[in-house]
């Protein structure tokens, strides 16, 4: 089987063909795809489905065509229409990203360990957004298999292995969350960036999220078991009553004829209403359709029309245009004044006049903030000073 030598060669093969991959993909179930249906979409070119053919995007079998798996999996994964539920690729990811925190704990070269913090943070979000789907699809199928699966046995076992999914897709979700709160604290204290920070805490969200919805999903297999248990027993009942009747032994073995004859259920079903809908000709030319319409407007002579309530005009007090001014603390002004000082930074920061009132506490916060940022171009001093009971080191411009 010959391959694609390059990106560009294949999505320019897809993109000459996509008729007739679209035309399969939608088709993928519903019926056989034919040789002969597919060469009217390429134009009656067997070189082009040749081609195709050959580099293993389409695969033949006795004159009938499919989609390679591959590039079937690929579809329906991208496009979220897939019903298989992949559990082992998340166990996998999880596996991955402890082999490679180790690889990062052990590793000296900065380039190699940014080269495996950048793999733990992609799997991190391929973990968040295979869990939701893996909940998606089996909502989906779930659905699917308890309206549309005839056989009550098979209906009642597939059911039965969903749930099964369902809770290794809880577990999964139970061993993640374990992994970022309770394991590798040594790794997450060195290697949390923010964008790592970023990427933990959406994950987390979606973990929540998909947890919610297993335990949903987990009442509605419950209960879904138990309509099937229901109409099983129901079903089970009437072939009995139907194997008596066959034999012509359910007048004698049964009590039927009794239990049919308590049973006057006719005045608890719900009455049929049938409108009749006369034509307009006969509404328009009948007498007597005219005498009817008359008698029953009467009857509704009482009714009110409504006027809408129209709304008070606007005032013009909230039509002005208003300003509001807020003076703000410039880090990099204040900065700059004081590397032209030569004092201490927390006097100097208690005797800036801000252009507005700043009490103790803010003044402080602010001190805080520009260790934080311009700790680089300050000097650190082993000397502490006290001053209305916050204890800090003398900092001065370098």
């Amino acid at each position: 089987m010959n391959i694609f030598h390059n990106i560009k060669e294949l999505v320019t093969s897809l993109k000459n063909e996509e008729k007739l991959i679209a035309e399969m993909f939608g088709k993928r179930k519903s019926m056989d795809y034919k040789y002969s249906d597919a060469i009217e979409l390429v134009d009656y070119d067997e070189n082009r489905l040749d081609f195709l053919i050959e580099r293993g995007v389409i695969r033949e079998n006795g004159g009938l065509l499919e989609l390679d798996d591959q590039y079937l999996e690929f579809f329906e994964q991208v496009l979220d229409v897939n019903e298989e539920i992949n559990l082992s690729y998340i166990d996998d990811n999880i596996k991955n990203i402890k082999e490679n925190i180790d690889y990062f704990l052990n590793e000296g070269n900065e380039n190699r360990k940014y080269n495996y913090l950048k793999f733990i943070k992609k799997t991190f979000r391929k973990i968040g957004i295979i869990t939701l789907r893996s909940v998606v699809d089996l909502r989906r199928n779930i659905e699917n298999t308890f309206k549309n699966e005839p056989n009550y046995k098979n209906k009642r076992l597939k059911l039965e292995n969903l749930d099964e999914k369902r809770m290794l897709v809880s577990n999964l979700i139970k061993h993640t969350i374990l992994l970022i709160n309770e394991q590798e604290h040594t790794f997450f204290n060195r290697a949390l960036d923010e964008e790592l920070k970023r990427i933990i805490i959406d994950l987390k969200h979606q973990l929540g999220e998909c947890s919610h919805n297993l335990i949903e999903i987990e009442k509605q297999i419950i209960d879904y078991l138990n309509q099937i248990k229901h109409q099983g027993r129901f079903i089970e009942k009437l072939r009995k009553i139907k194997y008596l009747k066959d034999h012509f032994t359910i007048d004698a073995e049964t009590d039927i004829k009794q239990l049919i004859a308590k049973k006057n259920q006719v005045i608890f079903e719900t009455r049929l209403s049938e409108p009749l809908k006369l034509s307009i000709d006969y509404l328009r030319e009948n007498e007597r359709a005219f005498e009817a319409i008359k008698r029953i407007s009467k009857n509704h002579h009482d009714r009110k029309s409504f006027e809408p309530v129209l709304a008070d005009r606007i005032s013009e007090e909230f039509l002005g245009n208003s300003v509001e001014e807020e003076v703000m603390i410039n880090l990099e002004e204040l900065r700059n004044h004081f590397m032209a000082t030569s004092d201490n930074l927390f006097n100097f920061i208690l005797n800036y006049d801000f252009l507005k009132e700043v009490d103790f506490d803010e003044r402080v916060t602010v001190f805080c903030q520009l260790i934080s940022q311009y700790e680089h171009e300050l000097t650190i001093a082993n000397e502490f000073l006290t001053t209305n009971g916050v204890e800090c080191a003398l900092v001065y411009p370098k």
